[in-house]
């Protein structure tokens, strides 16, 4: 008997009860979620079920790893899921999903006369101009910076080691007319980031906390600073994919939450229009196919089918769909993000209906069932004829390596569970892997996206985690150690040879690099 699955049950449980929603036509009273959002069922706002399962079907049959799913239509969640071992509690990155944020605050910004898209961006960093400013430089605005057009070639690249990134930005060539080019760049977001906090004197996450955050209901959000103590911008927020959803929301309600207007109309209008194309010269196919081809907003990409989103890297998405009032937000993990839209306007899209549909419960309970049985694929698995470890410690003393590591342990439970600690000069951190499943716990420990050196992790752990072990052979365990936060892993090939151990570690940010090898003795 697979002890894995009724494990997987109970900690899909409360998904199951979420999802349970979708099979009751008929609440008298609506229940009060912990997101404040409320939940309906896809043929009562208009959509067919299993429209929406056919969709999360055929992620699986392309192996699209997808985090998270919440559909929303009439400001009724009408279906989520959580690809098991990641759940609706834990804060996810976002990449560039945080530009969105930080034009949002612009926005604001324009609201309370602060400044204008037109404002030269020169005229706030007097301090930090080239000692000769070029007409094209002297040229760009907020709105060169919002749209992408800011004139660079390339793209400007800046690391932790610059104590300036304002200065580093103003400094790079402006070869290129602004408001010509499309050159996407997270620096440029950066700058209104740095804008921002130039004419409040708050950081753009301060200062969006008493005007978005907390009219939104968003909470515990985590977002990484550049240089100078400033809001990274164009990327680093880490947030849930309700939080995602009710942005979507807010712009579907053109700038209304509830009863309140917190952000003028006229302003979601401009931020939601196009003013630049990605491609200059686009071909029939790239028009009704392509979403990176549809035109660039204020830091918001257009769709085809008449929608917008806010996009990060690894397909994190805000999709909005003014026409069928709806939002669809997605945390995943993939390389081919055009396939994940491809298949929402492929199955999702046509099961939209402009009035309310009669009830369907089998095809209901099959989108129930679907939801809740979410899970990435298992990394490895045991092989049936090994016996695991009796509860046991392996102490191990590693020889010198460049990650200052000097002692390994593997502490089993009998069960096969592993607890695996890392201990060098300052720091020893302990991980839970499960035998053949996820074990969930925190860690100080940096994620792999801090090797890149334009990352910030002050504030940023403890990172949620979640650990999965197995024997592959007798002599070779394997540990996979998933940041739920941010969505990336590393793997720890253990290879056990009398009184000695070789570790291999990689991580699935730089697949490329070759491997740090541990190598240790018994103690």
């Amino acid at each position: 008997m697979d002890m894995k699955t009724p494990m997987r049950n109970l900690l899909l449980f409360p998904f199951l009860v979420l999802s349970l929603a979708l099979t009751s036509c008929s609440q008298p009273k609506p229940k009060r979620y912990a997101d404040g959002m409320q939940r309906g069922v896809p043929e009562n706002e208009g959509v067919v079920s299993h429209g929406i399962t056919d969709f999360l079907e055929e992620i699986d049959n392309h192996e699209l790893e997808l985090h998270s799913f919440m559909f929303l239509r009439h400001n009724k969640v009408i279906a989520e899921g959580w690809w098991y071992p990641y759940r609706p509690t834990i804060n996810h990155i976002m990449h560039s999903v945080s530009k969105t944020f930080t034009s949002t605050a612009i926005g604001f910004a324009m609201k309370e006369k602060l400044l204008t898209v037109d404002d030269k961006v020169i005229s706030f960093f007097p301090d930090d101009v080239p000692p000769a400013i070029s007409p094209n430089l002297e040229k760009m605005t907020i709105k060169h910076l919002l749209t992408m057009t800011a004139g660079h070639e390339t793209a400007p690249v800046f690391y932790m080691s610059s104590p300036n990134w304002v200065k580093d930005f103003l400094a790079a060539p402006v070869v290129n007319e602004p408001g010509t080019i499309f050159q996407y760049s997270s620096y440029a977001t950066y700058m209104l980031s740095a804008i921002i906090q130039k004419v409040t004197g708050m950081t753009t996450f301060d200062y969006l906390k008493p005007r978005l955050f907390d009219p939104l209901d968003i909470t515990d959000i985590k977002w990484e600073e550049g240089t100078q103590g400033i809001s990274a911008g164009g990327w680093g927020m880490r947030i849930k994919t309700g939080d995602m959803a009710k942005l979507g929301r807010f712009y579907l309600q053109k700038g209304k939450w509830g009863e309140k207007q917190l952000l003028p109309e006229s302003f979601i209008k401009e931020a939601t229009s196009v003013h630049i194309y990605q491609i200059a010269e686009t071909t029939f196919e790239q028009e009704m196919h392509d979403d990176w081809a549809q035109g660039y907003a204020y830091q918001i990409w257009r769709c085809t089918h008449n929608a917008y989103r806010a996009d990060g890297a690894n397909g994190q998405f805000i999709i909005v769909m003014p026409d069928q009032d709806a939002v669809i937000a997605i945390t995943a993990r993939v390389s081919d993000t055009q396939k994940v839209l491809s298949l929402i306007w492929e199955h999702i899209f046509p099961s939209f209906m402009d009035k309310p549909l009669k009830e369907n419960k089998e095809s209901n309970d099959m989108l129930v069932s679907k939801l809740s049985s979410l899970q990435i694929p298992d990394p490895f698995r045991t092989d049936e004829t090994i016996t695991i470890p009796k509860q046991t410690t392996c102490t191990y003393t590693i020889e010198s390596n460049e990650q200052q590591i000097h002692t390994v342990s593997f502490e089993f439970n009998g069960q096969g569970d592993c607890l695996f600690t890392l201990a060098g000069n300052n720091e020893t951190y302990s991980f839970n892997f499960g035998q053949d499943m996820w074990r969930y716990g925190e860690t100080e420990k940096l994620t792999p996206y801090f090797l890149n050196s334009r990352r910030n992790p002050k504030g940023m752990p403890p990172f949620d985690i979640a650990g999965y072990g197995s024997w592959t052979k007798k002599d070779e365990l394997q540990l996979r150690l998933l940041y739920l936060t941010d969505a990336v892993d590393e793997t720890y090939s253990c290879k056990f040879e009398g009184d000695g151990v070789n570790i291999t570690i990689t991580n699935s940010v730089q697949p490329g690099d070759p491997p740090l090898v541990l190598k240790g003795k018994l103690q």
